[in-house]
């Protein structure tokens, strides 16, 4: 199921490799989103058979009506029916002698796509991309790199991916940052859950004690079956199911409730605190239970929530902010209730469907949606988020990832977000990998996945994290222009200041140390010729894969010449108001001295420092004095011989740098510009 946000577009769900109704996973819907949708559907007693109606296409195509097959195929595209389409283009092309072209090509490749059937979709992306290289679309190489690396052509995607990174170089660097991958395999358990079925089953939630809801496919009527076109597979509904004792498996799964499942999609739930709540996605209709349309023909998917009241959920209302015109859906709720997380693909975003943030109000009612930004969102598609006390996890298909969807994590302090971070294997595959949940006092947890192994199309797994998974990963940049660089040593030091660890960067400047101990303080280190030295302090917490993107800088950008005088470039050391004492903004200035100095065995420098003009001549003299030789004494403790600083002299208000004088009224910001002390070079 490629993923309910378009499907449900007619589906915001997702598993259309999921279901593809799963923004249904709101991703399959989702991504289809744009296009117009229409969950029709057909009865198992009414379709023709399968194999008569091929046989019938067949003769066709051999006929010489290739065209008119393609017109309805098309038109099925356009509908998103891409089974149904998939299955005629695939016809006209094996029985064709004519040259196939882009838009044949291309489309048959993206119905297949779209459809989950990646051997066939990898089938006609790559004759796409042997017979009209010239005129491949980025979204092309997007797609076809996803089914390299779904079926298992490694080194092929590896080889695709180079050619793109050379057309989108300074995208992929920048995207680097933010995606290192580990393999955690050997600490990870996975476990298929026994109510998975041949369908589509996905978006798995907490639910009060020991119960999961999620969306399923799976056929459950006795005479008729409702099939979605988009991939032949019944509508999804809200299902229930016990946590076995272990928490490492799902049991006796039910129907929710017949106030919120219809004969349409419904999926993606998330609950109030209190468990009294329910938020989920569905088609939008109206009156009758008809399928309600946009301005461009396409049904949206929309967010509804129902109460339980006297243990029954009441029915379902749509939430204030939804649309007629685009597509909300994956609901998740804060752990204090406050807060709603959902995927959109409104206006304004950054890709095709961001995570927007939204408060609930204590009146009941929401604010205004918040777009999650650029540590979040890219121009692809960001979907299933989840949210605890400190992470939000949310499924992505930006490029550099394991292929398919990838589960992310993003670390968080009030509302700023930090660079989210790839979960790595085996939680990542490379097919899609979703909608994935955790109790992290547990470390247990669920997703969804529809890698090779299953037992059907969207599989729901459990998971077990073994031990503490932490890890500290970055890159390592030029500050001056922001270029990556490659072959900086990195190295890892305890508290003690013995090394632990040391690697250098790739040629995207990347580095990564794992199997940290948790709740430890570290210092990185890195150093490059011609750079200064750079250090940073990183604690690490349980479970925790920490980022870091770390900037150094040239040596040369730390002299400049003013007034024919070599000078080190360091920002302002500034002092406290009638202090001398070194403070921790000044230490790390000196240090970038002493490192410099360190490189530059020659190096000779004189220290002077200054006050500004509040106070009496004399005592700004012996206090800048005072300054100027606190800031000798700590670069001679860190190594350097005294002998290379040539003198270390206080001047007082005698140099100042505005007009702050005396009998001058200036504001403290003013008078501060003269508190300072400056490193000339005598000699390099």
């Amino acid at each position: 199921m490629r993923k309910l946000f378009l499907v449900i577009t007619v589906a915001f769900i997702s598993g259309l490799s999921a279901q593809d109704v799963s923004f249904v996973q709101f991703e399959d819907i989702e991504e289809r989103s744009g296009t117009e949708i229409q969950p029709e559907e057909s009865f198992v007693g009414e379709t023709l058979n399968e194999t008569t109606r091929e046989e019938g296409f067949r003769k066709r195509a051999q006929g010489g009506m290739e065209e008119r097959l393609i017109k309805k195929a098309n038109g099925y595209f356009e509908k998103m029916w891409y089974a149904e389409a998939a299955r005629i283009y695939d016809i006209v092309l094996e029985e064709s002698d004519q040259e196939h072209t882009f838009e044949l090509l291309s489309k048959a490749a993206d119905a297949h796509y779209y459809s989950g059937n990646m051997e066939k979709s990898y089938k006609w992306y790559h004759e796409l991309y042997q017979n009209h290289k010239k005129t491949i679309t980025e979204e092309n190489f997007f797609k076809y790199s996803h089914s390299l690396k779904a079926t298992g052509r490694y080194k092929r995607a590896a080889r695709l991916t180079r050619l793109f990174r050379q057309k989108r170089e300074k995208t992929l660097k920048v995207q680097s940052r933010q995606n290192p991958i580990w393999d955690n395999s050997a600490y990870v358990e996975l476990k298929n859950m026994a109510i998975n079925s041949k369908y589509s089953d996905f978006s798995p939630m907490f639910h009060g004690d020991g119960k999961v809801v999620y969306a399923s496919a799976m056929d459950s009527s006795f005479l008729t079956t409702r099939r979605y076109r988009w991939n032949n597979q019944p509508f999804l509904d809200l299902y229930v199911a016990r946590q076995n004792e272990s928490q490492e498996d799902l049991v006796g799964a039910g129907k929710l409730s017949r106030k919120i499942n219809t004969k349409y999609h419904e999926a993606s739930v998330a609950f109030s605190p209190d468990q009294e709540t329910i938020y989920f996605t569905r088609n939008n209709y109206g009156k009758k239970k008809k399928l309600r349309r946009g301005k461009k023909g396409v049904n949206h998917l929309k967010i509804y929530s129902s109460n339980l009241i006297d243990g029954e959920w009441t029915k379902a209302t749509e939430l204030p902010f939804n649309s007629e015109n685009y597509s909300n859906g994956h609901p998740a709720i804060s752990p204090d209730g406050k807060k709603m997380y959902f995927v959109s693909d409104r206006p304004g975003g950054f890709g095709l469907t961001d995570i927007y943030v939204v408060d609930i109000l204590e009146n009941g009612k929401f604010s205004e949606p918040k777009n999650l930004g650029k540590s979040v969102n890219t121009p692809y598609k960001e979907m299933f988020p989840y949210i605890t006390g400190k992470s939000l996890y949310f499924s992505s298909d930006r490029t550099m990832g394991t292929g398919g969807l990838d589960i992310y994590k993003s670390d968080y302090s009030g509302e700023l977000f930090n660079v989210a971070i790839n979960m790595g294997k085996p939680i990542n595959s490379n097919r899609d990998d979703f909608s994935y949940i955790i109790d992290e006092e547990t470390q247990k947890g669920y997703f969804a996945s529809n890698r090779k192994g299953g037992k059907g199309d969207d599989d729901i797994y459990s998971f077990k994290n073994l031990m503490n998974l932490n890890a500290i990963a970055g890159v390592v940049d030029n500050l001056e222009n922001k270029k990556l660089l490659a072959d900086v040593v990195v190295a890892l030091f305890n508290e003690e200041g013995e090394k632990l660890m040391e690697t250098t960067t790739d040629s995207l400047g990347n580095f990564m140390f794992e199997e940290l101990l948790p709740s430890k303080t570290y210092n990185l280190v890195s150093l490059k010729e011609g750079f200064v030295e750079e250090k940073t302090l990183v604690s690490t917490k349980d479970n925790e894969r920490i980022f870091l993107e770390q900037s150094i800088t040239p040596i040369k950008e730390l002299v400049v010449r003013e007034n024919e005088v070599l000078k080190v470039n360091t920002e302002n050391i500034y002092f406290d108001f009638d202090k001398f004492n070194i403070k921790a903004q000044a230490a790390e200035e000196l240090d970038k001295l002493v490192d410099l100095m360190k490189s530059y065995p020659e190096m000779v420098i004189r220290i002077e420092s200054h006050t500004d003009s509040r106070g009496t001549r004399a005592y700004n003299k012996y206090l800048s004095d005072k300054r100027a030789k606190s800031s000798r004494d700590y670069i001679v403790s860190k190594g350097i011989e005294a002998s290379r600083i040539e003198s270390a002299i206080g001047y007082g208000e005698e140099r100042l740098l505005n007009d702050c004088s005396d009998g001058v009224r200036c504001s403290g910001k003013n008078h501060n510009l003269n508190r300072r002390s400056e490193f000339i070079i005598v000699n390099m």
